[in-house]
């Protein structure tokens, strides 16, 4: 298996903190021998060959298991449990962190409920990926090539040693943010709960879950508590840190830690914050424009409160729905460009969905390229590879083709607009949390259609990625080109 993109010769384990003999060329030679070798395998290890079926099995495992707990009659108010189609939904919804709740998560869900909806989004929060890989660990004390090469591929690593060290990192780096959210969340709620303690507590301990996972539910009716700024700055500050993925992250507080100019940051980061404050700020721009007059979001506001809602319908609506009464009084131009928002979600292997901000860039990338002439694809002067553009095609063509497929099946269920139908999908593929009344609890069909959305939302573009990436035999026989018009 020569000129491995993943590879890594064994003379960097110094500077791979002692993992490179795990990761070596010739190590990785031998487990691929070892994994060809025929050998009576055990159910375990055949599932745990497969990282992606094992992927999937193990989410609709925790569907099941989600689902299951949402239907006990302890986990809802009421004489009657919830039922099966609502709980369905909802375990998708929070397993995915999108978000989108169709009962009120305050009236509906008890204690219980609220326990499964924050343990389930943390659970997806974490990364399918990344809980496949620690199972993978457990059962087999390593994991494999082929689980190595998929779990590098989501986390963002191109370097194998990194991914044991990845996944310890990914669980800590969530598990601190979480902690300082918390903090940083106690006092304002404790104010706004005039002293009750305990609930403060529950309240700070939700919200951090779910802000840094970006997924939607709250455990009151107060939404983001965007006219209290001690408890939505943290809020929305976490809901940011959560869009940005995780390679981002670990650079950032790497350069931080060994004082690293902007100029020397890893590629995938500069385009990821580049890309993300760009469209955060195209945002802020479209809503202080379009929607300054809007009395639903703007009602008998100074400029200085305008500025701070547009702020969090600039920042919030890329993947992280709280707040969802002014949705669906927007305007019809407003709801398209927020469906495109959606669309494009957050940084790669973040908590956010859609496309991911990076493969939005590769994509105007290949633009520029091809509009001015130039063959190589290039960004802060390094040349993007070809492979890399072909993936970001792939990826965009395939989920569009998803999103425009769940917009006409949304038309044809619930009777509702394109601009509505279309909100609803890419706010479910884009794992948004938004909805304009698309989804609802007495139309089974659509929530089905939803729920679909937002499992490939969330599995998707990681799935397609590895499938067009990963790595393979060299081509023997290439072909002669032949000039064909496009466009």
């Amino acid at each position: 298996m020569p000129n491995l993109v993943f590879d890594e010769s064994s003379s960097n384990r110094n500077a791979s903190h002692g993992y490179a003999w795990w990761f070596s060329g010739d190590t990785f030679e031998k487990a691929a021998a070892q994994e060809r070798l025929p050998r009576k395998r055990s159910f375990i290890r055949h599932l745990t060959s497969h990282p992606g079926r094992l992927t999937i099995i193990y989410f609709m495992l925790l569907v099941v298991i989600s689902t299951s707990l949402l239907t006990l009659p302890a986990a809802s108010h009421g004489d009657d449990p919830t039922d099966f189609s609502t709980a369905l939904f909802t375990a998708v919804s929070a397993l995915s962190t999108c978000g989108i709740s169709i009962v009120n998560a305050t009236t509906h869900w008890t204690l219980f409920g609220q326990i499964v909806l924050l343990a389930s989004v943390q659970m997806g929060g974490l990364g399918v990926m990344t809980f496949a890989s620690l199972i993978a660990l457990a059962v087999n004390h390593h994991i494999k090539a082929s689980q190595r090469l998929l779990t590098a591929n989501e986390l963002g690593t191109t370097k194998l040693n990194e991914i044991r060290g990845v996944l310890t990192v990914v669980i800590t780096t969530t598990f601190v943010i979480e902690t300082i959210t918390f903090l940083a969340l106690f006092p304002g709620l404790l104010h706004v709960n005039k002293g009750n303690a305990r609930h403060s507590a529950w309240e700070a301990l939700f919200f951090a879950v779910m802000s840094y996972n970006n997924a939607g539910f709250t455990p009151d009716n107060a939404g983001l508590h965007v006219n209290n700024w001690a408890v939505g700055m943290p809020i929305m500050l976490s809901a940011f840190c959560g869009t940005l993925g995780f390679p981002v992250l670990l650079n950032l507080m790497r350069c931080i830690r060994h004082h690293t100019p902007p100029r020397r940051w890893s590629l995938h980061t500069k385009i990821t914050l580049v890309t993300t404050f760009a469209l955060v700020l195209l945002s802020l721009t479209w809503f202080l424009l379009v929607e300054w007059d809007n009395p639903y979001l703007f009602r008998d506001a100074d400029v200085e409160t305008r500025l701070r809602y547009g702020v969090v319908a600039a920042v919030m609506p890329r993947s992280s729905g709280f707040d969802l009464s002014w949705v669906p009084q927007v305007s019809e131009p407003t709801k398209v460009f927020m469906s495109a928002i959606m669309f494009i979600g957050g940084g790669s292997t973040s908590t956010a969905g859609g496309i991911r901000v990076t493969t939005f860039a590769v994509i105007m990338l290949v633009c520029r390229a091809a509009f001015t002439g130039h063959s190589d694809i290039n960004a802060f002067h390094r040349r993007i590879h070809t492979k890399v553009a072909m993936t970001a095609v792939s990826i965009t063509a395939a989920c569009l083709m998803l999103v425009v497929t769940a917009s006409l099946a949304l038309m044809l269920v619930a009777d509702c607009s394109l601009t509505d139908a279309l909100f609803d999908a890419c706010s479910s593929f884009g794992l948004g949390g938004y909805s304009v009344g698309v989804a609802r609890e007495d139309n089974p069909a659509a929530l089905a259609i939803l729920a679909t959305a937002m499992v490939v939302g969330r599995l998707g573009p990681m799935t397609i990625a590895y499938a067009i990436s990963r790595p393979r035999a060299m081509e023997v026989v290439r072909y002669p080109t032949e000039p064909m018009v496009v466009g």
